[in-house]
């Protein structure tokens, strides 16, 4: 819901980054597999119990998340590099639940596995609404130029962000963060759904 809002207010200072990154040599799928395993030492931090190091990491992975599809506009967007994006996202976002469930099994295991479940079926909503989507020949810019069709919804990156943030925050509040954004997550799915049986019905 939020990701336009914050592309308008981030893509001006990620595109002077990713200037001085392409001019330098570096791809766009070296920002995404390095921004991957920030984000994976993240997790592994977390799961440690180090979570003000784990919120660092989890910012700086988003911010290479950002940076590599600035890069790619500049240096050629590659099929390799969409789907290497797509599919180390969705690798950071079940890490970070299945981190704090390692840290407190008792407290944060199913709320974290309610909340991995949901992106799961968001996930599978997205992605199998992008394929049809290919093969109709669709486009949309709602979320700038992608790899593939994206459809927006009311759980997107920027609020995911922000729940693993508050996480970080107030861990004590895992539970109490996890099942409402599961829900919501559900909800997006559940609106993806009914949009694609209008669209492809």
């Amino acid at each position: 819901m939020l990701d336009g809002w914050a592309r308008r207010k981030l893509d001006p200072a990620l595109d002077r980054l990713a200037a001085g990154l392409a001019s330098a040599g570096i791809s766009a799928n070296a920002v995404t597999l390095a921004s991957f395993a920030i984000g994976m030492a993240a997790a592994a931090t977390i799961a440690a119990g180090h979570l003000a190091t784990g919120l660092v990491l989890i910012l700086v992975s988003r911010l290479g998340d950002g940076l590599d599809g600035a890069v790619a506009r500049i240096r050629g967007k590659t099929d390799l590099g969409g789907y290497l994006d797509i599919l180390l996202d969705f690798f950071f976002y079940g890490a970070i639940p299945l981190g704090f469930a390692v840290a407190d099994p008792q407290a944060n295991a199913l709320p974290a596995a309610a909340l991995i479940f949901s992106f799961y079926v968001n996930g599978a909503s997205f992605l199998a609404f992008s394929v049809l989507a290919e093969r109709r020949k669709l486009s949309t810019l709602a979320r700038g130029e992608k790899s593939i069709f994206f459809t927006t919804g009311l759980a997107e990156a920027t609020e995911t962000l922000a729940v693993f943030v508050a996480f970080c925050l107030l861990p004590g509040w895992f539970a109490v963060i996890a099942y409402p954004f599961a829900a919501v997550c559900l909800y997006t799915a559940l609106s993806r759904i009914i949009l694609a049986v209008r669209q492809f019905g």
